[in-house]
């Protein structure tokens, strides 16, 4: 399944209750088609570049929301119903695109390679620490603490 993000954008005025109501029945949504809900993302409220108009009247402000989630490539056409959605300006959803996750991710050559070099190696090599040079800078005579 590939990754999406899902970007909503409500009207100001719009409590709380009745924006995480939303976001839960889109991730309810998520979950029946057996995806995976990743991530959300509230960014408050947002100055709009121009005016959304709506039956209501125009917007210039919003509230925007991001969901990360993997589901299905038809799911696009399964999120139709937002548009008969109240609370909500516009909403978008956008393909992450050569994403390499899951088992694509752990069959590739270049990658393996690298986790081994982190495998292999430690933060702090012995050798490299020399604790001699660290003690000459801050040494002082024993003849000038006297005085």
């Amino acid at each position: 399944m590939p990754l999406y993000d899902c970007m909503l954008l409500l009207k100001p005025h719009v409590k709380k209750e009745n924006l995480m109501d939303l976001v839960a029945r889109v991730g309810k949504h998520v979950y029946r088609r057996n995806g995976a809900l990743g991530d959300i993302k509230s960014f408050g409220t947002v100055q709009l570049g121009y005016g959304i108009k709506k039956l209501d009247g125009r917007y210039y402000q919003g509230q925007l929301m991001q969901m990360s989630m993997m589901v299905t490539p038809n799911f696009n056409e399964e999120l139709h119903y937002l548009n008969k959605e109240d609370r909500l300006l516009q909403w978008l959803l956008v393909k992450h695109r050569n994403t390499k996750y899951g088992l694509e991710f752990l069959n590739e050559d270049d990658v393996k390679s690298e986790l081994e070099k982190f495998q292999q190696s430690t933060l702090f090599n012995d050798e490299d620490i020399d604790e001699d040079e660290d003690d000459e800078e801050y040494e002082v005579n024993q003849d000038e603490e006297k005085r």
